[in-house]
């Protein structure tokens, strides 16, 4: 039998490196990938089902790839929804922001994939002080309207009100002027891309559909 790589808390794709904080999420998406790909992405072991990473074991982990090889990213982005756990993200995103004033390496972006929750989540506004380390949010919007947002995000039990929230913080963003805030959508899920392109326009975002993944791609 095969034996299973450990798990990765810092992994690479394309010119970013990714920080995999936490598998957990409110959301269980039908075009989530985590579960029809067996929580690996490329060749990475992403299962943190043995526990998740502290910051600590985050930055050890983050200065040893860095140190690796060229980047121009650092994303906040694994098989979980990263504001599940603000409190890493934010040391571990103000510790580099750190490394950058020090030159400790070349510059780089720092970049939040999020589904948008993170205000209910942590039952406060996030946004003022994920200004101050992130450079760069996306956010997946997902549908035009909150009937079709539930069925294709199917929210656990508390936020299958959402919808409401994630254009709130879309909004929130977009008032704080981040380098760069998108708004995304996956193609082939049963959305309406244009009206959702015209639904993240309104609030503030630029629109981007993304492709459909599935166990072969």
């Amino acid at each position: 039998m095969e034996q299973q790589s450990a798990p990765k808390i810092v992994y690479r794709f394309g010119n970013g490196v990714y920080i995999n904080l936490t598998n957990r999420c409110p959301n269980l998406c039908a075009f989530c990938i985590k579960t029809k790909w067996h929580m690996d992405f490329h060749g990475n072991n992403l299962n943190l089902s043995a526990g998740e990473p502290s910051s600590n074991e985050v930055l050890c982990a983050l200065e040893q790839e860095l140190k690796a090889a060229p980047f121009k990213e650092v994303v906040f982005c694994g098989y979980g929804e990263p504001t599940m756990r603000l409190d890493v993200l934010w040391f571990v995103a103000q510790t580099l922001k750190g490394w950058m004033a020090q030159a400790k390496f070349p510059p780089f972006k720092i970049r939040l994939n999020t589904n948008g929750l993170g205000n209910l989540i942590n039952h406060k506004n996030i946004v003022p002080d994920l200004r101050r380390v992130v450079d760069i949010v996306n956010v997946s919007l997902n549908a035009e309207n909150e009937t079709v947002w539930r069925k294709i995000v199917r929210p656990v039990s508390g936020f299958e009100n959402g919808y409401e929230a994630v254009r709130e913080f879309i909004r929130l963003c977009a008032a704080a002027h981040f380098d760069r805030l998108v708004a995304s959508c996956v193609d082939k899920t049963g959305a309406d891309a244009e009206a959702v392109k015209k639904v993240a326009e309104a609030d503030g975002a630029v629109f981007y559909l993304r492709s459909f993944l599935d166990a072969q791609d």
